[in-house]
Parts: structure tokens; C-alpha cells; sequence
């Protein structure tokens, strides 16, 4: 076999850095059209959730229409207005694990209350309420309005990732990527399932992480250690405030 030496103007390349070489531009070829794929999806992804959002707003509006016509047309009879029992609670743990009855422990691990401060969204059913009696001067409680659940995901909102670890909510990937069999894609649908008590609100509700919420601002602390262990309506902390839970939670995110 004879061998030529090559000229100036020639010159060889290795097989393996023309194969490297291909490999590396169908790569970035591939990873474009991924890219750009992915930008699709997402602008697609925006609109949904652009539109589901409207559809909620215009929800909670006509809600609040209807209950306001509600109140005006008993007025008018001359009879009065009662809505309906909530179905949704926030808890939050006020006392600590001293002197804890290992009932009363075993249902605060069931509603994952283990530190003071600690709040969860709770669906009312006779299983919860009677729980809740069990717990009752070791927590305080009451029903939430929009405004309230709004705040508390979108400021103290953590998921649970499919390790076990807590990661803030930082994208609607993160709950597509976990809820999307439920239907639920967005901070919205997480919003409205747990404001509505939807029919996924136990996969959305175990998903959030509980919520850590600071010492009450403004809730004269120094009154706050001794007040907790008498019941609200006692001029304590424990226990059912009904709708005062929305001023607590405010102090407290």
C-alpha cells in the first residue's frame, strides 16, 4: 500500500473527530427542536391556565352575588339569612409536646401537626370533627376565606416532592408534574380545589407541605403563652374562632 504525502492543501481528519463531530451536531439539532417544543407547550400551558383562572374569578364573584342576594331577599321577607356549615378548616397547633396524651399525639401526627405554628386545611366531615375535639386545647381553628387560602399558598406555599423533600413553589411545572392525573396543572386549580373542597382535595391538600406560619404579629405576645391555654370563646386562644381564624392567619404569615 503506498502512502502520499498530502499537500498544503490537504489535510486528513481522524474517523473519530467526524464522528464526534456529527454526534455533536445531531445533538444540538435535537436539543433545539426540544427547546422549541417546549416553548410551544408552555405558551399553550398559559393560555389554559390564563382561562381557568378567569373561569374561577368569575366563580368566586357569582358565589358571593348569589350570597349576598340570598341575605337581601330574607331581609325583605323578614326572616334571616344562615349559610350553609363550612367545609374547609385551618388548623394551627398552638401548644407544644409537654404532658401530650399519646392520643392526642397520635391525632396530631394525623393532621401532620408537629411543631407549634403549624397550620393545615382540614375537610369537615363527622371523622375530622370528632378529632378535632380530641385536640382541641392544643389547637385553634376556624374557616378561611379566599383571600386567606390565597395568601397562605402563594406566601408560606410548600410542596412535597416525590422523595419526601419540601421545595418552595416556584413553577406550575412542579404541580403538573405531580397533580396532572387530578387535573389540576396550576397554583389556581390548587387554589380553587382547596377553597371548594373539590373532589381531588385529599391529593392536593397531602401534596402541600404544612404550613410553617411565624408568631402572631400584633396578638399582644405577651399575653399570647398564658391566653392558649383557655378556650376562644373564654377569652383564650384555643379552640374554634369561626371566621376571627382569617385575623390570626393574617398576624401570622
Amino acid at each position: 500500500m503506498s502512502y502520499t504525502t498530502p499537500t498544503r492543501d490537504q489535510v486528513y481528519v481522524p474517523e473519530t473527530f467526524l464522528k464526534k463531530q456529527r454526534t455533536t451536531e445531531k445533538a444540538i439539532v435535537e436539543k433545539t427542536a426540544q427547546l422549541a417544543q417546549e416553548k410551544k407547550e408552555k405558551k399553550e400551558a398559559r393560555k389554559v391556565i390564563f382561562k381557568r383562572a378567569d373561569a374561577y374569578v368569575k366563580e368566586y364573584r357569582q358565589k358571593e352575588q348569589d350570597t349576598v342576594r340570598l341575605r337581601r331577599q330574607a331581609k325583605q321577607a323578614g326572616n334571616y339569612y344562615v349559610p350553609a356549615q363550612p367545609t374547609l378548616l385551618f388548623v394551627i397547633r398552638i401548644k407544644g409536646i409537654t404532658d401530650v396524651h399519646p392520643k392526642v399525639k397520635k391525632v396530631l401526627q394525623l393532621f401532620r401537626l408537629l411543631q407549634i405554628n403549624n397550620g393545615v386545611f382540614v375537610r369537615v366531615n363527622k371523622a375530622t370533627f370528632q378529632m378535632l375535639q380530641v385536640i382541641e386545647p392544643y389547637v385553634t381553628y376556624g374557616s378561611p376565606n379566599l383571600k386567606t387560602v390565597r395568601e397562605l399558598i402563594y406566601k408560606r406555599g410548600y410542596i412535597k416532592s416525590k422523595e419526601g423533600h419540601r421545595l418552595p413553589i416556584t413553577d406550575n411545572q412542579l404541580i403538573k408534574d405531580h397533580l396532572e392525573s387530578c387535573g389540576v396543572i396550576c397554583v389556581e386549580d390548587v387554589i380553587h380545589e382547596i377553597f371548594t373542597v373539590g373532589q381531588h382535595f385529599k391529593q392536593v391538600n397531602n401534596f402541600l407541605w404544612p404550613f410553617k406560619l411565624s408568631n402572631p404579629s400584633g396578638h399582644k405576645k405577651t399575653s399570647w403563652k398564658p391566653r392558649k391555654f383557655k378556650h376562644y370563646v373564654e377569652g383564650g386562644d384555643a379552640g374554634d374562632r369561626e371566621f376571627d381564624i382569617n385575623k390570626l392567619i393574617q398576624s401570622m404569615l
